[in-house]
């Protein structure tokens, strides 16, 4: 197969599993994300499929710097900074019971891993953001291909057992030491206006998708040529903070706040890059290691978890606030539609969506601040 070839797939195939997701049931279920990395896996391993590791690894590297200034954009800092002192303590107490628990369980794997600090930031990276933050943090800090795929499969094994808890008796537990939410806004039949739309093939979205991407690569380029100039080479670290911190600076220009479209174009990027570095995995090395991987991820999770609603109880906030924090935390804003829905609070939909691109912001700083931290 040609390295165009090649890229065209792992660029196009994100765009097949959403169309499939609209109309066969296993893809929906298993959401995108899923599909992808199990996408990228196959072809990766198909026999006779000879794929270019450097397109993969190019691909890979490309999507996620390109993804974080468009998840960023739409992100609204003052409006955050206004939300409600519950919301803004509890966001606060989960991001603090991530990385203590990425430090705790990193410093128990010590001896078992010479990656375990990485991971550890990696980690946290996607417990405060996402995985755009999870997999900048490891682009940073050098990680192995092999380490990547594990991580990022461990992760999606473990959120989806806690989001199967969040979706059904997530709420009943938490209000047996947690206090209820006061007059909450009913979940009404009709969708959310907010976080729903019908066909966007309209000029106003297309043209929103163009000027995103248009002022994502040039934040990317800006960022790549100063670091370029003050280092002289490419600093992994420094591009992608710095592309962080710009693409934050954009977000408060109105005009580029409400641009359509550039969330979901994040959102796209980030499943190239599940395909692309999905295609790294080779079977062969999925072994032993895999289990120690996902029992790190685990552990780190429950553990943040279990802090993060325990250091809640101690400050007395309500169930729902600390349910939809720690959806926003552990898996982004993307999630908060449904877990609302399920704990029947209309009301915490804003703050939810809110935090949850605040934490996009945050986890890159974090995640790389607890590696430096604990690095041998």
């Amino acid at each position: 197969m040609s390295g165009l070839s090649q890229a065209l797939i792992l660029v196009g195939l994100p765009g097949l599993v959403l169309l499939g997701a609209r109309t066969l049931k296993p893809i929906a279920w298993l959401g995108p994300v899923v599909t992808c990395y199990a996408a990228g896996i196959l072809l990766g391993n198909l026999p006779g499929l000879s794929l270019h590791r450097s397109v993969s690894m190019s691909v890979s590297e490309a999507a996620v710097p390109l993804a974080i200034p468009l998840l960023l954009f739409s992100m609204d800092v003052p409006r955050w900074t206004r939300l409600a002192r519950p919301t803004l303590l509890s966001f606060v107490l989960a991001c603090v019971s991530a990385l203590v628990s990425a430090a705790l369980v990193g410093l128990v794997f010590s001896g078992r891993m010479d990656e375990w600090w990485k991971m550890a930031g990696m980690l946290v990276g996607v417990y405060v953001g996402g995985t755009a933050n999870m997999n900048a943090v490891g682009l940073a800090l050098q990680v192995r291909e092999e380490t990547f795929v594990l991580l990022n499969t461990a992760d999606i094994v473990a959120g989806a057992a806690y989001l199967l808890v969040l979706l059904t008796v997530a709420q009943r537990i938490a209000l047996a030491f947690l206090p209820p939410f006061q007059n909450p806004t009913a979940w009404s039949g009709a969708g959310d206006e907010a976080t729903t739309r019908g066909p966007e093939r309209s000029w106003r979205f297309a043209r929103g998708l163009l000027l995103s991407l248009l002022l994502a690569v040039a934040i990317c380029g800006a960022s790549a040529g100063a670091v370029l100039g003050l280092v002289g080479r490419l600093d992994v670290t420094g591009v992608l903070l710095l592309i962080t911190t710009l693409s934050l600076a954009a977000s408060f220009v109105p005009a580029i706040r409400a641009l359509p479209g550039s969330y979901a174009l994040g959102d796209y990027a980030l499943l190239v890059f599940c395909v692309a570095v999905g295609s790294l995995a080779d079977a062969s090395q999925l072994g032993s290691a895999g289990l120690s991987v996902f029992v790190f991820c685990a552990s780190v999770m429950v553990l943040a978890i279990a802090l993060h609603f325990g250091l809640a109880a101690l400050f007395r906030i309500d169930a729902d606030t600390v349910l939809i924090t720690s959806t926003a935390t552990i898996f982004g804003p993307a999630f908060i539609a449904p877990v609302a829905r399920a704990l029947g609070n209309r009301e915490l939909m804003v703050s939810g969506i809110t935090t949850g691109l605040m934490g996009f912001s945050l986890g890159t700083y974090l995640g790389l601040a607890l590696s430096w931290l604990l690095r041998p």
